[in-house]
């Protein structure tokens, strides 16, 4: 008996281990986020502006050069995946009630092994999010883009696209913007001239390609 209550107090004094440290997925995007509210704050966008969001092809997207005195406004940030815009949608889009966003995400997603339905599904999400209090707002989904980088996940894109070109056809305000073709030459592979040395990031050439695309959907 005695040797029970000194193996009950000994096992009450052992320390307890503290619960596993839980690491935000998002807080790496935070010093981005506040450099694109300052930017917000010291030049407001218009009302109804378009706003450009997504991953690192948005940030290299110098819209006051492809759209001259439009007042686009461009707030992406390199690397992220359409639940990272979501996530901060109510910091950098919700405040500022935008007309219309052109999305570019995705890529990254498929590129870190989500499937197509998952990309579709984050979709979903950001649409939602991005709609709740400004419901009139249109949403411009750019293609998952084929590129020499990732040219192994072309099919996986091809069914995310297929998947997300399906969404927007049912929804009011959601228009899918088609850049795969005009990125493909007439050997069915991207196109090497609107690619940077990585095979994934694009050139200027890209970006008109892009524009004249997106130009056609804003109109």
């Amino acid at each position: 008996m005695l040797a029970l209550l000194l193996f009950t107090a000994t096992a009450a004094e052992l320390p307890v281990a503290p619960p596993p440290h839980m690491v935000d997925p998002f807080a790496k995007w935070e010093k981005n986020i506040v450099a694109i509210e300052k930017r917000l704050t010291a030049t407001p966008p218009k009302p109804g502006a378009v706003f450009f969001v997504g991953s690192s092809s948005i940030v290299g997207w110098d819209v006051k050069k492809y759209f001259p005195d439009a007042g686009h406004v461009n707030v992406g940030f390199g690397g992220s995946v359409i639940a990272d815009s979501t996530h901060f949608a109510h910091r950098i889009l919700t405040p500022h009630k935008p007309g219309t966003i052109v999305f570019y995400a995705g890529d990254n997603d498929i590129g870190r092994g989500n499937k197509p339905e998952q990309v579709v599904d984050d979709f979903k999400a950001f649409v939602a999010v991005a709609r709740k209090d400004n419901p009139s707002c249109r949403v411009l989904f750019i293609a998952v883009k084929p590129s020499i980088a990732r040219w192994k996940k072309f099919e996986e894109q091809k069914k995310a696209n297929a998947l997300v070109k399906a969404f927007c056809e049912k929804e009011k305000g959601l228009v899918y913007v088609d850049v795969v073709p005009v990125m493909l030459g007439s050997d069915g592979t991207p196109i090497p001239e609107l690619f940077v040395k990585d095979g994934l990031h694009m050139t200027p050439k890209g970006y008109e390609v892009w524009t004249a695309e997106v130009k056609k959907a804003l109109r």
